[in-house]
């Protein structure tokens, strides 16, 4: 699990494919020492540490990963976001994000508003999980949604000029593809509200018969 909070911008040294999997090297500088086996998020997709040569990384990658990310676009060269999966204790400061992406996005214009950003990313796909105010991961970065266009297919965020800056999302243009991962709790609403098992509507009576309320008081 993870929060989010970019801790360091990494640079991708290599991509080897093998068959329908690969690996993926990277250089980043962390603050603490890195264990064989822990989780770290890259662009926003959770990956097992495999191997580390000092400042070398090396993790390897579904072929499933690949597919539903943008790694697969990326150079050597490219900065990658990184944050280490959360401890117990840690200071939850982002909003809960799995690792898992649920797709890409397009960034179809970076606009200026005042000091800040504003990404505006076409996702049709996903655009029914995403709502205003809510919380979406954009290359494993915590933002909070301004703006939805159902009909358009495309929702905008700000981004203040701290996170502009200490994150890739400065080497982005329009046209660039992103990884996306929508919220959460969101997701586990969504499917409770849509399952045939949930009840159509709360009423004392269920309340009463779930244990929630206590009939001789009504």
């Amino acid at each position: 699990m993870f929060t989010g909070l970019v801790q360091q911008v990494g640079r991708l040294e290599q991509i080897a494919f093998q068959g329908e999997a690969g690996r993926l090297t990277l250089s980043a500088r962390f603050d603490g020492p890195l264990q064989i086996g822990e989780s770290v998020a890259a662009n926003g997709a959770c990956l097992t540490l495999v191997e580390q040569h000092g400042e070398t990384l090396v993790f390897d990658v579904l072929r499933e990963t690949f597919d539903k990310t943008t790694l697969r676009d990326k150079s050597p060269g490219s900065p990658l976001n990184l944050e280490r999966a959360l401890r117990v204790g840690d200071p939850l400061g982002g909003h809960l994000v799995s690792g898992h992406v649920d797709g890409t996005g397009e960034i179809r214009r970076i606009e200026a508003a005042g000091r800040d950003k504003v990404l505006v990313v076409a996702a049709p796909a996903l655009i029914a999980e995403i709502v205003p105010k809510g919380s979406i991961a954009i290359d494993g970065i915590s933002l909070t949604v301004v703006e939805v266009l159902p009909n358009d297919g495309t929702f905008s965020v700000h981004v203040i000029p701290h996170t502009w800056s200490q994150t890739a999302l400065a080497s982005l243009k329009a046209g660039m593809r992103v990884d996306l991962e929508t919220d959460l709790l969101g997701k586990y609403a969504r499917s409770a509200t849509n399952s045939r098992s949930a009840p159509s509507a709360v009423t004392w009576d269920k309340l009463i018969a779930s244990g929630f309320m206590d009939d001789s008081r009504m």
